[in-house]
């Protein structure tokens, strides 16, 4: 119920546009930028990815490991096990819940951090992301653009235009770099 609450104000405002402008409807004009592809295409989006990976590949490696460490660790102890003697076991399953609580932990809060940061990043590509869509509308006359949409026709994507822009305004002003 909040997703369609959240989409009245849009059908509304283009209900009263369409009322507002009948007698010059050939003069409005619309368009729509998939945000998707711009995440997944535009060179901020990849370097915004890139950098991620690169601030993150030590720690998901050594998760990695530890989680690895744990396994073979938990895997020696079944063996083992039945030839330990109790105290000795009991000290052994102590030792390997310690283990896995501290990864566990360690997981979540890597989860916690790439998300957050992921976000910062994808914040600031939408950013300038809408920065280049103005540029676009302005320049190029449009008098609404849409980034969410049921259906749209492909004659109203903008899309590549506005990667395109994206693209060359992030070469010429270092917005893909640190």
């Amino acid at each position: 119920m909040k997703s369609l609450s959240r989409h009245i104000p849009l059908v509304l405002l283009l209900g009263t546009l369409s009322a507002a402008v009948p007698a010059h409807a050939d003069d409005f004009k619309a368009g729509f930028v998939n945000t998707d592809r711009i995440f997944r295409e535009a060179n901020t989006a990849k370097a915004a990815q890139a950098k991620l990976e690169q601030e993150f590949s030590r720690r998901e490696k050594d998760l990695v490991d530890q989680g690895n460490a744990l396994k073979a660790a938990t895997e020696k102890f079944e063996r083992d096990a039945p030839t330990m003697a109790e105290s000795q076991r009991t000290a052994r399953q102590r030792q390997l819940v310690d283990q896995d609580r501290d990864f566990q932990r360690k997981r979540r809060e890597f989860q916690e951090d790439l998300s957050s940061r992921k976000n910062e990043e994808l914040s600031q590509v939408l950013e300038r992301a809408n920065r280049v869509v103005k540029q676009v509308a302005e320049t190029e006359k449009y008098d609404v653009i849409l980034q969410e949409a049921v259906y749209i026709n492909p004659k109203y994507d903008i899309t590549d235009k506005v990667i395109k822009a994206l693209n060359a305004s992030s070469t010429g002003n270092g917005a893909a770099t640190k």
